[in-house]
């Protein structure tokens, strides 16, 4: 199947490794010319060399923290330079830390909102000006599952990610008559860099080990094991694709079945 995505101009964010970078790598894969970025300028070169080694896609690497209100607008204007324009975004951040309630203080919650709402709110408005030129205009935001079904000690994931699923489905709302998509993927449990992390958190809590953990993410997917990142990417590309052209303001679940309720 024809994606419809051959030169078309993305910019991946957080995409120096896991879920942003398969999708960063599908995109070329399908044709596109790619920006991506990452807080690590050493990595986030490195990454985007690998993906233009194996693609032979046009691919830079743009280094910057989008927690920092200064970046996002920065990192539009340097990946349109690069690109000549720009048809396709991929807001994303790395999650906030795990603990209770309890546990976070004020100036916590006002960095992870920084982190894990207003990055994807700053992005998305730096980039509309270009958007609108964009014939095939489409947005992606990268939240997770936990926004439908919340998990323990995740609180500040559980609550921040809520509100960019939120400004998902209302600017899919106000700007479809722009002729721009938004969508919205929500993962639950796929083998990245993160999952490892939480895995290690809920060990030291438990008095457990990171495998045992790994291996009772596993049994909570009807599938029996947890996810792949190409195929999170897969299922990114599709949305973000010309080929998806009648589908916005879909908040999609790719957990291997892990969320239960029917909506």
């Amino acid at each position: 199947m024809d994606l419809g995505l051959k030169d078309k101009r993305a910019l991946v964010i957080g995409a120096s490794r896991g879920l942003a970078y398969a999708t960063a790598l599908q995109l070329a894969k399908e044709g596109c010319k790619v920006a991506i970025n990452s807080r690590d300028e050493a990595k986030v070169k490195t990454a985007a060399e690998k993906i233009a080694e194996e693609t032979g896609a046009s691919v830079t690497g743009l280094a910057g923290d989008v927690s920092d209100p200064s970046v996002p607008a920065k990192l539009v204007e340097q990946a349109v330079q690069f690109l000549g324009g720009l048809d396709v975004l991929v807001t994303n951040a790395g999650g906030p830390p795990a603990g209770p309630f309890d546990s976070f203080d004020e100036a916590t919650w006002e960095k992870a909102v920084n982190l894990s709402f207003m990055s994807h709110v700053r992005l998305i408005r730096a980039a509309l000006p270009y958007l609108r030129k964009s014939s095939a205009a489409s947005v992606l935001t990268m939240t997770s599952y936990t926004v439908k079904q919340p998990l323990p000690n995740l609180v500040l994931s559980n609550s921040i990610r809520s509100a960019t699923v939120g400004l998902t489905k209302t600017l899919a709302l106000e700007l479809g008559g722009a002729g721009i998509r938004f969508n919205s993927i929500l993962p639950a449990t796929i083998d990245t860099d993160r999952i490892r992390e939480l895995a290690g958190f809920r060990a030291q809590k438990n008095g457990t080990t990171l495998e045992q953990e790994l291996a009772l993410d596993a049994q909570k997917s009807v599938l029996g094991r947890v996810g792949r990142p190409e195929e999170f990417a897969n299922a990114a590309v599709f949305l973000l694709s010309p080929a998806a052209s009648y589908l916005t303001g879909v908040m999609l679940t790719v957990d291997g079945g892990q969320y239960k309720s029917t909506f």
